[in-house]
């Protein structure tokens, strides 16, 4: 079975149409017949994936950290919970666990998610796919810094090719 894992926010943003969004990939990768591998918790976006891709019958395997277990209040009834003591072996088991990658808009976290990702591709760690959902232009400026790193000397081109952007939930699970 092919997973994705899915980065995004432990909260639901200031636009409804976030949590539309993540509800709409989490029922589209079970529609597909692809599991997920996210964070394990039950709140914001990530709980809003999770619950519409255990509702579709979808593998969901979930890891997170002791110290979040409470914070980000650990999902019940996943198909896989794996409990850590670090973020850094969070996210290096959610990478092992994956095919593919996706990120919605999110904080701090899904961003230091990414970035590891992309900057793993970039050392030649890994070739696995990687997709932004970039909606109502969230993501804009982070893509803008990313082409300011090219055109500025601190990465090659090729980097801008390692992470495909996709605007609606549409695109993006046509894609995977």
């Amino acid at each position: 079975m092919k997973r994705i894992c899915v980065y995004c926010g432990s909260r639901d943003g200031d636009d409804p149409g976030f949590a539309r969004s993540a509800e709409a990939v989490g029922a589209g990768i079970a529609a597909r017949g692809f599991g997920l591998v996210y964070g394990a918790g039950d709140v914001g976006l990530m709980g809003r994936v999770a619950a519409a891709a255990l509702k579709g019958g979808a593998e969901v395997v979930g890891v997170i950290p002791h110290h979040l277990r409470t914070r980000e209040i650990e999902r019940s009834g996943l198909t896989e919970l794996i409990r850590v003591e670090t973020m850094h072996e969070r996210k290096t088991i959610m990478f092992e666990r994956a095919d593919s990658f996706v990120a919605l808009p999110g904080g701090p976290g899904t961003l230091d998610e990414l970035i590891e990702l992309l900057t793993w591709r970039q050392l030649g760690l890994h070739e696995k796919p990687a997709h932004l959902l970039n909606l109502g232009g969230y993501w804009d400026p982070l893509l803008a810094l990313f082409r300011q790193c090219v055109a500025r000397g601190f990465a090659s081109p090729g980097f801008l090719g390692f992470l495909t952007v996709h605007e609606n939930p549409e695109a993006l699970l046509e894609a995977l």
